[in-house]
């Protein structure tokens, strides 16, 4: 690929991302993004031009084309985010990756993400969201849901999962808020640092304490058989750890604040336990919180009547498929009822979030515990003074008072 493959230029294309103005709807310039063709061009913080995939059919057939590169430590893929530039070719496993290595360390974790092994942790994550309800009961009646109740669901659930040491919890997390909100690579880098050394020692102190963890199962399987070294244990870790928490917290409160603003929902999700996990499908769908995916195209593919090229940046927009009309009936109405299963909010293809059965054990129990026990709960301020999160990170408010 040359140098012009990746600049052509595209003088009218907006900037990319976009700030939401309300927590769960899309950006207000996307609204003149939707429409008859499924992509349009836009421009990336770099000047580096981007196609911006909307229709959710042609999101979904991009999204399982080997012709589009997840590859991160390719010299031209694109940066998105400020804080990601000059990350020196630095390549995260399973979702910085592409097959055949992505395969080999996919291959070695779905064991540990499969329904049975999530179906087994629901009785624990149920005891621990009534803890915390608890606590909140007793605390409130004004709290920090994202604080209180959002953020500790899914960081005691890794945790677990893990085998990491719930104890070093505010460690981990300051260091992930850090790392996947730095303004500055350099700030990024040292996020990074932190995190990557803590999880170092503690594989190596795994090594010498074997648990009972995903951890200790890598270390048992693959990394003392030979299947992986250190580096790259740590470096799952740190993937697994992050991702683990970071998306699902945000999904938490945002849904919790969608079913606030919609409080007829709440009633369909109070009417039958068996209606939350349909309930929780739309939320992921309505709410989209991974607002894109970054690709780069390795050769030249045809879409709706255009020629992405070698080289080409290309974003799936996780939320305007989600919101394609072609897919879904009126999908800008919140309908706890509807049957949104066919939604991107894990993304498609190979690159699908690994941990997707996890984050809906988290969701459902979450959420459906949440209402059960305080079917009153509501801000405790105006919508718009809820602070949330910019456009190139994950969606979600970074604040949440409730009362009740």
């Amino acid at each position: 690929m040359t140098e012009t493959d990746i600049s052509r230029p595209a003088p009218s294309a907006p900037p990319f991302p976009q700030d939401r103005t309300c927590p769960y709807q899309p950006p207000e310039a996307y609204t003149r993004w939707r429409g008859d063709r499924p992509l349009t061009r836009v421009t990336l913080f770099d000047g580096r031009p981007a196609w911006l995939i909307t229709g959710h059919a042609e999101g979904r057939a991009l999204l399982a084309d080997p012709r589009l590169s997840s590859d991160w430590g390719h010299p031209v893929f694109p940066v998105v985010v400020r804080r990601t530039e000059g990350r020196g070719g630095l390549a995260f496993p399973l979702i910085g990756v592409d097959d055949p290595l992505h395969a080999r360390q996919r291959r070695m974790l779905i064991p540990s993400f499969g329904v049975k092994r999530m179906n087994a942790i629901r009785p624990r994550l149920q005891d621990l969201v009534d803890r915390l309800l608890d606590d909140m009961l007793a605390n409130g009646p004004v709290v920090d849901l994202v604080s209180a109740f959002a953020l500790p669901v899914p960081s005691m659930a890794i945790c677990e999962l893990l085998g990491v040491p719930y104890g070093d919890h505010d460690f981990f997390e300051e260091c992930s808020r850090d790392f996947v909100g730095a303004a500055t690579s350099g700030e990024a880098d040292a996020a990074f640092a932190q995190l990557y050394t803590y999880l170092h020692g503690l594989v190596a102190k795994k090594q010498a304490e074997p648990g009972d963890g995903l951890l200790d199962e890598l270390i048992a399987r693959q990394l003392e058989e030979g299947g992986l070294d250190h580096d790259e244990v740590v470096m799952i870790a740190l993937v697994l750890l992050v991702a683990g928490h970071e998306t699902t917290v945000n999904a938490i409160a945002l849904g919790a604040l969608t079913l606030m603003q919609h409080p007829e929902q709440i009633d369909v999700l109070l009417s039958d336990p068996d209606a939350v996990p349909r309930a929780v499908e739309e939320l992921l769908r309505f709410t989209s919180v991974s607002d894109y995916l970054v690709r780069m195209a390795t050769e030249e593919i045809e879409v709706g009547g255009e020629t992405v090229r070698a080289g080409d940046a290309v974003l799936v927009s996780i939320t305007l498929m989600n919101r394609d009309a072609t897919a879904y009936q009126d999908p800008d109405v919140f309908d706890a009822r509807r049957n949104a299963r066919h939604h991107v909010g894990f993304g498609h293809g190979i690159h699908q979030c690994l941990g997707q059965n996890l984050a809906r054990a988290e969701l459902e129990i979450a959420l459906g515990s949440l209402f059960a026990r305080i079917p009153g709960l509501r801000p405790a301020v105006p919508l718009d003074q809820v602070p949330i999160k910019a456009g190139h990170d994950a969606q979600g408010p970074i604040e949440l008072p409730v009362t009740w």
